[in-house]
């Protein structure tokens, strides 16, 4: 498959200050509105809960649309379920995208987020699952268990196999917990290219397109270094 070009480095306007205050002072301050309303959802409907959390993330792609200028772009309008999505990570961008991105995904994340106030037990009950680097089999074996029975009814699985935020331009190799996760879980893989670092990964942020490139289909069982390198190909093609 042809990899797609990368648009060229956006330039920083001088309206990009006030564009970024405007943004974090609207977000963030619907954001504690937001937390609020999804506990408090916990409580009401199952149903209720989750679309609280989806409008997250679509208020989150709305701010970044009228007040920086951010637009989205994908190749793939509607993901389905039942595969592993493996994305590049560059900015919080992707991460706060992923509710309106995926139907309901179940998400391999950082232990620390579950520990914030309210948003990490709603995020417990939404499908987060805590990764915690040095943990050892019987973690891994856990993290198993709850990601097969979230997954059973057809729900995405979404990780970062980065395992941290990587600048645009540069490649990271891949964390060993992905490998052991695709072995095990016996699942086929979507590599998830983004270009969101330019943009949106820097105090000012800056007006253009991030774009979202799903890649094509590895079938589960492949060697550990063949898919490996596949997914690695794959998260950077937006490389400028």
């Amino acid at each position: 498959m042809t990899s797609p070009m990368a648009p060229p480095q956006p330039r920083g306007s001088i309206l990009d200050i006030p564009r970024s205050l405007a943004f974090y002072l609207v977000f963030y301050t619907g954001t504690v509105f937001l937390v609020i309303w999804v506990a408090l959802m916990m409580s009401v409907s199952e149903h209720r809960f989750r679309s609280a959390i989806r409008s997250w993330g679509k208020y989150h792609r709305a701010c970044c649309r009228y007040l920086l200028g951010i637009r989205r772009e994908s190749n793939v309008a509607h993901p389905r379920g039942g595969v592993l999505y493996a994305i590049r990570h560059e900015s919080f961008y992707e991460a706060i995208e992923l509710p309106a991105t995926f139907d309901t995904p179940v998400v391999f994340a950082k232990m620390e987020l579950m520990r914030l106030p309210l948003w990490g037990k709603a995020g417990v009950r939404y499908g987060l699952i805590g990764v915690e680097r040095d943990a050892g089999a019987k973690a891994l074996r856990t993290m198993l268990t709850e990601a097969r029975r979230l997954i059973a009814n057809g729900r995405p699985l979404v990780i970062f196999p980065e395992g941290t935020r990587v600048p645009h331009g540069s490649a990271a190799p891949l964390q060993s917990g992905f490998a052991g996760l695709y072995k095990l879980l016996n699942l086929p893989v979507i590599p998830v290219a983004v270009n969101s670092g330019p943009l949106y990964h820097r105090l000012w942020k800056r007006s253009g397109t991030v774009r979202y490139h799903f890649g094509e289909e590895i079938p589960a069982g492949l060697p550990r270094d063949e898919v490996e390198a596949r997914v690695l190909t794959a998260l950077n093609v937006l490389h400028d």
